[in-house]
């Protein structure tokens, strides 16, 4: 069945370890804007493409770079002394009637306006594009995928897991709920970058949570703790429901009462305090996990049809998530895909879904190959999800 494979799992959950990290970083993160930036300037290449060809022709623009500005906060306002610049890589298929750095503009102008609030793009950000054509034996290899299954780009490989853990769920909600509009329309000084780092040692959970405050919607010193207080009250009542447990909220740890506090003029570090670099950041499940399997592929901005690191992934989730959801007797599954260059990207050298269960393997065996064939035989059009944006990058 197309090297499928279904083997148990052999070492302890990570529930059950004594410790376990998961971080995420939220969506005004510098790594983070790059990611989305990466992923959406491969989206209007697609809609770009099968508008003026009738289909997605060859690209990666999976790299880019954000250098951060210079700024300076202070309570009640400040302002942006040099702007942050932007630099979007990566390999197309340009025609003359492709105004890439135009297009570049448009989509990072877009993006920003709508999901980082406080940050001019005209004023704030300047964007280049550094677009080129792509190997012509990569490009030859594309061109053979058209009309038929596509070929895989790379020998490379996914992984998913299913299903998250309460610290896992945690993390991933902390920043969620900072960055949801209804917090926003009660907080409008918390920024969009938000860091959140969970620990837990036994059964003790700890977050601790980088967030950027904008400078303009606070006072003084003195406003600036106690809607900080406030945040962290909400958070943790709202996360202990969540997960059935206390969870320790600590925000800006390093702030001092001297009035070294975490403010920003525009609600990211992007301003003055970090640089950004796609792929540095969370994986296609919102999360940085080290205590589980992770591929160190950046998924942001990859080409949708046939890059490997993109679609393996999302689907070896997928899977994973299916497995969980579908075959009662599976407490927990990962899912590894690996393909090898020139192959169908269906048609993967293997496809091991490892389970925890109960139950005898012979039984959950064949579910989890159907399961696992069903996804094979969509992921030739799995590009069409990633054109509507139903897949997360980061």
């Amino acid at each position: 069945m197309k090297n499928i494979v279904v083997t148990p799992m052999t070492f302890e959950p990570v529930y059950s370890q004594e410790a376990e990290i998961v971080e995420r970083k939220g969506i005004g993160h510098p790594d983070t804007i790059c990611d989305y930036l990466a992923e959406e300037l491969s989206r209007s290449l697609c809609r770009l493409y099968i508008d003026s060809f009738g289909s997605i022709m060859h690209h990666n623009v999976d790299k880019a770079l954000l250098v951060g500005g210079r700024a300076r906060a202070e309570f009640g306002g400040g302002e942006v002394l040099e702007p942050i610049e932007i630099y979007l890589v990566g390999r197309a298929t340009l025609e003359d009637s492709i105004n890439i750095q135009e297009l570049v503009n448009k989509t990072a102008s877009d993006w920003i306006k709508k999901n980082i609030k406080n940050l001019d793009f005209e004023k704030h950000v300047r964007v280049y594009a550094k677009i080129k054509p792509g190997s012509k034996d990569l490009v030859d290899l594309y061109k053979r995928s058209q009309g038929q299954v596509p070929l895989a780009n790379d020998t490379s490989f996914g992984v998913g897991f299913a299903p998250l853990n309460p610290l896992e769920r945690a993390v991933l909600e902390a920043e969620r709920i900072l960055n949801s509009q209804s917090f926003k329309e009660e907080h409008p000084e918390v920024g969009e970058d938000i860091k959140v780092m969970g620990v837990r040692i036994s059964n003790k959970v700890r977050l601790t949570v980088a967030l950027a405050f904008v400078s303009k919607y606070i006072k003084d010193l003195n406003e600036y703790y106690e809607k900080k207080s406030t945040i962290e009250q909400k958070l943790t009542t709202y996360l202990s429901d969540l997960v059935g447990q206390i969870v320790e909220i600590n925000i800006n740890t390093a702030d001092s009462k001297h009035g070294e506090v975490y403010i920003t003029v525009t609600g990211t570090s992007a301003e003055q305090g970090d640089d950004g670099q796609v792929g540095r950041g969370n994986r296609v499940n919102g999360l940085i996990t080290p205590y589980r399997p992770m591929s160190l592929e950046a998924a942001a901005g990859k080409n949708p049809v046939s890059h490997i690191g993109k679609i393996y992934n999302t689907i070896a989730n997928k899977i994973a998530k299916r497995v969980i959801k579908e075959i009662e007797e599976v407490e927990e599954c990962y899912c590894y895909i690996v393909s090898q260059i020139g192959k169908p990207i269906n048609e993967p050298q293997v496809l091991d879904i490892k389970v925890r269960s109960k139950k005898s393997l012979e039984k959950i065996q064949e579910p989890a190959q159907k399961i696992a064939m069903e996804e094979l035989e969509l992921m030739p059009s799995v590009w069409q999800g990633f054109l509507k944006g139903e897949f997360l990058v980061a």
